[in-house]
């Protein structure tokens, strides 16, 4: 049975700038239309690069620490306790990181089970990915500047 004071840490994220470790506990308890996630953020360290989702709908908790969060109404810092709501679209657009000197822990709730479309304006990408708990991990990554007209390679 997860634990959030004693959390499985499934996700291992080693890139530079954005070192966190991530229990998946959605995926750990088996759900297939909520997903739970109980993030660590280092100091200095981001959690994912500025993103939206047009699948679904995030809520996020601080549970320790000031972290910094980035939407498109700018940046501000969090305090334990907060509860954000990212809503599905552009307005929901986010990113969070750890500028403090001390961890910060999250945890993070959204609505789950369908494919999903993630949105990268920063890096101007999309991904396109697979949420089911007992998926393959399917998830891909395109640049946008590659799209291709609707009728691309099509034979009548």
């Amino acid at each position: 049975m997860p634990n959030i004071d004693k959390p499985n840490f499934d996700e291992l994220r080693e890139r530079e700038g954005f070192r966190a470790r991530r229990a998946r506990i959605g995926h750990q308890l088996g759900t297939e239309r909520i997903g739970i996630s109980l993030w660590e953020l280092p100091p200095g360290q981001k959690a994912y690069p500025y993103h939206f989702h047009l699948a679904e709908e995030e809520v996020l908790i601080v549970l320790a620490g000031t972290p910094s969060l980035r939407t498109p109404a700018g940046s501000q810092t969090l305090s334990t306790g907060d509860v954000i709501r990212f809503p599905i679209g552009e307005q929901g657009a986010h990113q969070v990181w750890n500028e403090d000197d001390e961890l910060v822990r999250l945890l993070a709730v959204s609505t789950h089970g369908a494919p999903d479309i993630v949105i990268y304006p920063d890096s101007n990408k999309l991904s396109a990915a697979e949420r089911l708990p007992e998926s393959d991990g399917r998830k891909h990554y395109f640049r946008i500047e590659d799209e291709v007209d609707y009728w691309e390679g099509e034979q009548a």
